[in-house]
Formats: structure tokens, C-alpha cells, sequence
């Protein structure tokens, strides 16, 4: 008996030290959940804004770094295009006998020749230069494209921003009406219970409650699709929380310039360095009207007895037929210099009448956006407390009070569609022409050093 009793009390000490220990336990967990908790409310993470999101687009696109690789590859073949042709060594034996006593003698025939040559194409300069200055132009075009990838990124990026912002704001705009509309519920039971309201009142303001949260579903499917999309640009910053967006009613464009502007369009800019690239090609078929000459040089070594043999050539083409060959490749060449052009002056109108369609109905929905707050808002909500008076006052029904708010979300709604509207039109016209400059990769040395 006493033995049980020592080991019931024994249990009884390794019980209450590990029911200790646990408590320890659970109260350094606590403590350090509870400091977590307050070392992000002491450092909330970085708010992303609109311009955060554009620089980080740009840091992750491997698209601009494709065009600077471009770039590079035109100038570094700009240099290599401004210099001579490699000479040519030729090393060959001559006239060796295949038959009779002296068959695969490199000596004894007086004909055969052991010799090693050079030669060398002359290029005039003009024409090398020419060369390397349409790959000049192709790095041009190559900055060009860049340009145009950079706006289409900032474009995108910006869209998926403001598509993401808006969907919230949306999600926002109806949760709070979605919890103003459950009052309504409440108000309409305890009218029913009271005498004073009919139950068909009440599954009004249940209907009424089930199409918000439809809406709300809805609204943060499209918020999350929209976080999606910029996850693509952004990468992870796409789940940080959003910055204010920018003042969407301010922008570079304006009527009286757009026509000056319409030059430094990125599409316009392309289009402008390919009709360089397609003059310096028309240039370099204009010099090959002249051939370029070539001179070898061959030294032969014959048997012992037999002298050395010298040999100096000088080639050039014939260009017998110029009028169906070199006189015709340039022709194509001005004809492409010709078509390039063309295509530019159509581009300069299809983008002229596509701004100004733009500017047009960004300025039209600024102007809406101000009628909406000014007037159409305003009247909403009056109509709003107005059937929500009458309707306490026992003169309308629940569902004028319904009807009336309904009328005021969807009001409110569209307001926000249409600034929506109006931020990416707004993003189509900021970001068209990039304002800022460029890093070019750094140009090759071409100083020319003629062999």
C-alpha cells in the first residue's frame, strides 16, 4: 500500500512538471506570435504603386534585353563590316607527274611546283563604309524596337495596375452597400414580427442581399484574375497592397501638338529607321557597281636544278550585264526605300486618327466623371434617404427603399467603369511615347585600319 502511494505521488510530480513545462512552452509562443505580430505592424510591407510597378516591369522584361543583345550584334557587325576581306593563303603543288619513271616526283619534272600564294580583295573604302553603316542603321532600328517594347510594357503594365486597383476599389464599393443593404433585413424582420411590415419585405431584402453577394463573388473573381495578370510584369510584388492612383485627369498630350507628337510615336520611329536601314542597302548596291579588284602573289619552288617561279595576278570581275544585274538590284533596293516610306505616312495616319479618338473620349469622361460627383451621385443618394424616410414613416414600401438603393450602387458602379475607362485611356496616351532616355549599349570603336 505504501508503494503505491509513493508511485501515485511520483506520477503526480512528472504530471504537474510537464503540465508546466507546457505552459512554458505555450507562453513563449505566445509571446513570440505576439511580437511577430507587431514587428509587421511596426513594418507593414511597401505599399506598390503605380511608377514601383512600372520600374520593376522594366527590371524583370527580357524582352528589352533581347533588343540591347540586338543592339550589340548590329554594331559589333558595323565594325566588322568596315574592314578588308581576309586574305586567302594557298598552298598547292603543281604539275605533279601521275605516270612513267617519274611519276610522284616533286623534283625531277621541270614542270612541277611546289608554290604558296596570297591574295588579297580590295574593298574600296567607300563601299566598306557603306556596309558598315547599314548595320549602323540596324542597330538603329534594333534601339527602335526597344522604344516600342518599352512602351507596349509600360502600356500593359500599367492596364493590369489599374485593372487590379479599380476591381478592388469595386470589391470595396460592394461589400459596404452589401452590409448596408443586411440592415435592411433586420429592419424588415422586426417590422414583421411587429405587425407593422409584410414577410414578403423580408425575402425582399434577402433577394436583394443574395444578387449583392452574387456581385461581390463575381467582382473578386475578377479582382484576383486581375492580380494574376500583373503578376506576369510584376512577379510576386503582384499580392503587395496598392499605392493611390495617379491623377488620371493630367496628361502629355494635348490637341495642338499631337500632330509634332506623332513623330516620336514608337511604331512611327520603327518604321522611320527601317526606311534608314533600306536607303544604306540601296547604298551599298549603288557601290557595287564597281567590282572589287583582287591581286595574288605565288611563289614556286621547283627541283634543284630548275629555277624559282614568281607570280603576281591581278581579277576583277566582269560585269558585262550590269543593266539586268547590279542595275536591277538597286532598283529593288529604292523600290523597298519607297515602300517603307509608304507604309510610314499610312502608319502616321492610322496612329493620328487612333490619338485623337483616344484624347477625344478621355477628355469627354473626365468631364462625365465630374457629372457623375457633381450631380448623378448626389441624386441618387437623396433618392435613397428619401425612400428610406417614407418607407419609416410607413408611405413606401421595402421595396421602393430596395429599388432606390439599387439604383444608387448601380449608379455608383458606373462611375467607377467609367473612371476605369477613362485610367486606361489614360494609360494609352501617357505611356505611348516614352519620356525618359534610353541606355544604349556602348558603341564598338570603329576606327577603320585598312591592311
Amino acid at each position: 500500500m505504501e508503494i503505491e502511494v509513493k508511485i501515485s505521488m511520483l506520477l503526480a510530480r512528472l504530471i504537474g512538471n510537464s503540465v508546466r513545462i507546457l505552459w512554458v512552452w505555450v507562453l513563449v509562443f505566445s509571446f513570440s506570435l505576439f511580437g511577430c505580430v507587431l514587428a509587421q505592424a511596426a513594418n507593414p510591407p511597401p505599399l506598390l504603386t503605380l511608377e514601383s510597378a512600372l520600374r520593376e516591369a522594366e527590371t524583370r522584361s527580357h524582352a528589352l534585353q533581347a533588343q540591347d543583345a540586338a543592339t550589340r550584334s548590329a554594331l559589333e557587325m558595323a565594325v566588322s563590316a568596315g574592314r578588308l576581306p581576309d586574305p586567302m593563303l594557298r598552298l598547292s603543288v603543281d604539275n605533279l607527274p601521275v605516270d612513267g619513271p617519274m611519276r610522284y616526283s616533286l623534283t625531277d619534272d621541270f614542270m612541277t611546283m611546289r608554290s604558296v600564294g596570297l591574295t588579297q580583295t580590295f574593298t574600296s573604302e567607300d563601299k566598306r563604309h557603306a556596309r558598315s553603316s547599314r548595320f549602323e542603321r540596324e542597330g538603329d532600328a534594333a534601339q527602335a524596337m526597344r522604344t516600342l517594347q518599352l512602351s507596349k510594357l509600360r502600356q500593359q503594365t500599367a492596364l493590369a495596375w489599374f485593372d487590379r486597383y479599380y476591381q478592388l476599389q469595386m470589391l470595396e464599393l460592394l461589400t459596404k452597400q452589401r452590409d448596408e443593404t443586411a440592415l435592411q433585413i433586420e429592419a424588415a424582420a422586426a417590422a414583421n414580427r411587429s405587425g407593422r411590415g409584410a414577410q414578403a419585405d423580408v425575402f425582399a431584402a434577402r433577394s436583394a442581399v443574395a444578387r449583392m453577394d452574387d456581385r461581390i463573388q463575381e467582382t473578386r473573381a475578377r479582382a484576383e484574375n486581375a492580380g494574376t495578370t500583373l503578376s506576369r510584369w510584376v512577379g510576386e510584388l503582384a499580392t503587395s497592397p496598392l499605392g493611390s492612383a495617379p491623377d488620371i485627369s493630367r496628361g502629355h498630350f494635348s490637341d495642338h501638338k499631337l500632330a509634332y507628337q506623332m513623330d516620336q510615336h514608337p511604331d512611327i520611329g520603327l518604321l522611320t529607321s527601317k526606311i534608314a536601314v533600306a536607303q544604306a542597302e540601296a547604298e551599298i548596291a549603288k557601290k557595287n557597281k564597281h567590282a572589287d579588284w583582287s591581286v595574288s602573289l605565288m611563289y614556286s619552288h621547283r627541283g634543284p636544278e630548275f629555277s624559282e617561279m614568281a607570280t603576281v595576278v591581278a581579277s576583277i570581275p566582269l560585269q558585262w550585264d550590269q543593266e539586268n544585274q547590279q542595275d536591277r538590284e538597286l532598283s529593288a533596293k529604292l523600290a523597298k526605300v519607297e515602300q517603307a516610306r509608304d507604309e510610314r505616312e499610312e502608319m502616321v495616319r492610322t496612329h493620328y486618327a487612333q490619338t485623337q479618338a483616344w484624347l477625344t473620349t478621355w477628355q469627354s469622361n473626365l468631364k462625365r466623371l465630374d457629372q457623375y460627383d457633381k450631380t448623378l451621385i448626389v441624386l441618387a443618394k437623396e433618392r435613397t434617404r428619401a425612400a428610406l424616410a417614407a418607407y419609416r414613416g410607413g408611405k413606401l414600401p421595402l421595396l421602393s427603399v430596395l429599388d432606390a438603393r439599387r439604383m444608387e450602387i448601380d449608379t455608383q458602379v458606373e462611375r467607377l467603369r467609367i473612371e476605369m475607362q477613362t485610367a486606361a485611356l489614360w494609360t494609352s496616351l501617357e505611356y505611348l511615347i516614352s519620356n525618359t532616355t534610353n541606355q544604349t549599349p556602348q558603341k564598338v570603336n570603329q576606327q577603320e585600319h585598312v591592311r
